[in-house]
């Protein structure tokens, strides 16, 4: 099993000044109890979800290059971007850079965005959700493409690409690992199937169906159900412990997540506690596997 941290919120005490020496804190903590992989959420404002939109809310990638030279071994994505969010060629040049100055620790996490709110308040187009499902599916061939090296003209629909030049090139091989998030099961699983590999969905009475169709896409693909990684998103409401993290750790893996990520929820430290719960569980072998 594999345990990650997301880090939702940069409302610390103390004020701005305090968020990046806080964020440093986690970075380093995570890294050093050992989890798997550090996740920010790739947006501008701050979502509903963990608090009103003008909470502190950091760049994702910004904040990414800055764990990524505090830490060592951790691997570091956003969960996720929002494809309307950047051009693909300059997201793809962006996850690269990230990884080459990581030294190969680089995911590029990515969905068909969902925040209106912030496109309207930037200025940033969002177009109607089947068009953002086109945009998301051009932008996965556009990263397969760059990431291979190919610098032939890339005409889509919505981008044309003279020539898609990617130096340097990824350190990670064949590329960083491409992960979708959603749970949408006629287009963002089919598309798992198709370009990724690894999965994100929530923790929630509807994650074993998710899978289920998921195999069903993949099995229509042609590819190997195995092959992708499936993640979770979770938290620890109350007091966290690392009991309650090793029991949902179990939980998670019965139903076959390879890879459980925990949300940060305000005035948590979860970090050390994960990390304690690490040491029980990184040899529990989730079902399927």
């Amino acid at each position: 099993m594999r345990i990650g941290l997301q880090v939702p919120s940069f409302t610390f005490d103390g004020g701005p000044e305090r968020i990046g020496p806080s964020f440093a804190r986690i970075a380093r903590e995570a890294d050093q109890a050992g989890l798997h992989s550090l996740w920010v959420m790739d947006h501008f404002f701050q979502i509903e979800m963990v608090g009103p939109a003008d909470d502190p809310m950091l760049e994702g990638y910004s904040a990414l290059a800055y764990a990524a030279a505090l830490t060592e071994r951790i691997t570091l994505g956003t969960l996720v971007t929002g494809v309307t969010y950047r051009h693909p060629g300059i997201l793809v040049k962006t996850v690269t850079t990230l990884d080459v100055l990581s030294g190969g620790r680089a995911w590029l996490g990515i969905g068909a965005a969902w925040n209106e709110e912030e496109s309207r308040g930037l200025g940033v187009a969002f177009p109607p959700v089947a068009e953002r499902f086109e945009l998301l599916e051009e932008t996965l061939r556009i990263a397969h493409r760059m990431w291979e090296g190919d610098e032939t003209p890339f005409e889509g629909a919505h981008h044309h690409l003279e020539r898609p030049l990617n130096s340097p090139p990824a350190l990670t091989r064949p590329h960083p690992p491409i992960l979708i998030g959603g749970s949408g099961e006629k287009k963002t699983l089919r598309l798992v199937a198709e370009h990724a590999d690894a999965c994100n969905l929530f923790d929630s009475p509807e994650l074993p169906r998710k899978l289920d169709v998921l195999r069903e896409h993949c099995e229509n693909a042609g590819r190997d159900y195995a092959a992708i990684e499936k993640t979770a998103l979770t938290n620890l409401p109350g007091e966290a412990t690392a009991d309650r993290a090793v029991d949902a750790i179990g939980a998670l893996a019965g139903k076959g997540v390879d890879h459980v990520i925990f949300s940060q929820l305000a005035g948590q430290d979860l970090a050390p506690v994960l990390g304690e719960a690490l040491a029980q569980t990184e040899d529990l072998v989730p079902a399927g596997r």
